[in-house]
């Protein structure tokens, strides 16, 4: 009589375990959520127009999972952007003196800008379609998420160990498996760190992209940001209730299912492991190791892409790379061509720009946008200093304390992600029940969504400090002021200056929102840029909304590369680990 034996743990021919019912669980719910947030794409945009937004509780979880698709789209798009935009600004000497100015140009572009250049845009590719108004939606949230995973990734790049990069020519690594075994795998945790921000502070421009009005085009998508909006305008404060609810139960998903993975992923990347210390857990990672289902559905998508990409590989030349050298003639032959090239495209940008402004110029209107300009950048100094005093010891802190971490993640996240529109009502209530003055007490609201930046950041930072380093600083009784200004701030600082440029273009960013709050039908104004460039895009003005574009974009430039640039040039010459 023949007796079954049991199976082994691991065995692939093994029936369904728990783990293989929790996948099936998980995938259906995603294919659930895919199915309900992408319903009525190809419906008629006329259809959208005329279908009023619903404050019901009942319509939350169809309008959370629509911003939460439209969230992770954008994140996919930044993270293409970011392994081709910033690998080339890195690795390219020359690309990187143009590449960088435009990276800090597009950083400094308010969402209205991009979104009253390409509107038409959009909308034209599905003419009459809801699909149209979509694209330019996802086009926004990418537009807040891109830049900062760009500079991440550069940084990175530009901080790969010396000895690493050596190796890999020792085992004569081509460019392509060098950038993804080795330069990818270094950048990995920090910039896991930043794809939680990206996607953290692509809430904050939710409402903009969501509640579009440009003009005469006013577009109301449902998704959460519309019915913050609409919520606002009607001041409905449990509706408001209802969206913080909503956003802490759509942040605590995402969290559990896509980034407490990729952290716990990403662990095994850094680029040095004290021993004793536990990595972080994730109940989905493992649920993805152990599911013999998700095993067999990932050999085989692996199987299929190897035999559909062999007729490739085969036909290319199978030889070891030749590094060489450029000769000083050739370098100073390619140096003067991108100059030349640099130059060209400056001209040509400058002119387009004189040409258009010039229909409708006027020297007043530009002394003016100067003037609030220069409001605008005393706010973004103030505010950066302040968040500086008090998130850089915080993320230090965190970072050397991985337990730590695992316990701030979500709670830093949910703050990042938290709308500042939803705090306008408080704002301007206080501001008008105790008469206090509007250009200060709303410059706050700048900084709330971007100072994460520069948390995230540094938790990235100490996160990866040597663990020899933390036990020299130890055992030469480094203690007080003296390990902060010899140790732990040089660590942190290349990553630091990261999140503070990043946090700082987002602040002039986030002028457009701050420095207009409303409530119903009370509005308070603070005089700055923002709200001249949120004015003109209201009243679809393209004249003022390219002066004040390219006024912030001066004001942006010339700080970065005055201020940002030398120290970032400084931290990475300096306080590399080579």
């Amino acid at each position: 009589m023949l007796r079954t034996l049991p199976a082994r743990a691991g065995d692939s021919r093994r029936l369904l375990t728990q783990w293989d019912l929790l996948a099936i669980l998980v995938v259906l719910g995603a294919l659930a959520f895919l199915g309900e947030a992408s319903r009525g794409l190809m419906a008629p945009l006329a259809k959208i127009e005329a279908t009023e937004l619903s404050l019901s509780p009942a319509f939350l979880p169809e309008y959370a999972a629509r911003t939460t698709l439209r969230m992770l789209a954008g994140l996919a798009l930044s993270l293409l952007f970011t392994f081709t935009y910033a690998t080339w600004a890195a690795k390219s000497p020359r690309a990187g003196r143009l590449l960088v100015p435009i990276l800090d140009i597009l950083q400094s572009v308010p969402i209205l800008g991009f979104l009253s250049a390409t509107i038409v845009f959009f909308l034209s590719l599905a003419p009459g379609k809801v699909l149209g108004a979509e694209f330019a939606a996802v086009f926004v949230i990418f537009t807040s998420q891109a830049w900062n995973m760009a500079f991440s990734f550069y940084q990175s790049l530009r901080t790969v160990p010396a000895e690493l990069t050596e190796a890999a020519r020792s085992f004569r690594l081509s460019a392509w498996s060098r950038f993804w075994r080795l330069e990818v795998p270094f950048a990995m945790p920090g910039l896991v760190w930043n794809m939680m921000m990206s996607m953290s502070g692509g809430w904050f421009f939710v409402t903009l992209s969501e509640a579009i009005s440009v003009g005469h085009t006013k577009i109301m998508l449902p998704g959460m940001g519309a019915y913050i909006a609409l919520a606002i305008d009607q001041k409905n404060l449990p509706a408001i209730g209802y969206a913080i609810l909503t956003m802490f139960i759509v942040i605590m998903i995402y969290d559990q299912l896509l980034f407490r993975p990729l952290v716990s992923w990403s662990d095994r990347f850094r680029f040095d492991l004290e021993p004793g210390v536990r990595p972080p857990t994730s109940w989905a990672l493992t649920m993805m190791r152990r599911s013999t289902l998700l095993r067999s559905t990932g050999r085989f998508i692996s199987r299929s892409w190897r035999a559909l990409l062999r007729p490739v590989t085969a036909a290319l030349p199978v030889r070891a790379p030749v590094y060489r050298e450029a000769t000083p003639e050739q370098e100073r032959r390619a140096d003067i061509v991108s100059y030349v090239l640099i130059v060209l495209l400056g001209v040509f940008g400058a002119y387009e720009a004189v040409r258009f402004m010039s229909q409708g110029f006027d020297v007043k209107e530009l002394l003016i946008t100067l003037k609030l300009g220069v409001l605008t950048m005393l706010r973004v100094f103030i505010l950066i200093a302040l968040a500086s005093l008090v998130w850089v010891p915080v993320g230090v802190w965190v970072g050397l304390r991985p337990r730590a971490a695992a316990i701030v993640q979500p709670v830093a996240q949910f703050l990042a992600a938290f709308p500042a529109n939803l705090l306008f009502p408080i704002a301007v209530i206080a501001i008008v029940r105790f008469n206090l003055n509007p250009n200060i007490w709303l410059s706050p609201l700048m900084i709330l969504g971007t100072q994460w930046y520069i948390l995230f950041n540094v938790i990235a930072g100490a996160s990866t400090m040597p663990a020899e380093l933390r036990y020299a600083a130890r055992n030469l009784g480094l203690t007080g002021w003296l390990w902060w200004s010899r140790f732990a701030l040089p660590a942190v600082l290349p990553f630091y200056v990261t999140g503070a440029l990043t946090a700082s273009g987002g602040a002039w960013n986030a002028a457009i929102v701050a420095e207009i709050a409303n409530w119903g039908t009370t509005e308070l104004r603070a005089e700055g840029l923002g709200a001249y460039i949120a004015d003109a895009s209201t009243a679809g003005d393209f004249h003022r909304i390219v002066l004040g574009i390219a006024v912030m974009s001066l004001f942006v430039v010339v700080i970065n590369h005055v201020f940002w640039r030398p120290i970032y040039r400084y931290a990475e010459r300096k306080y590399r680990l080579s």
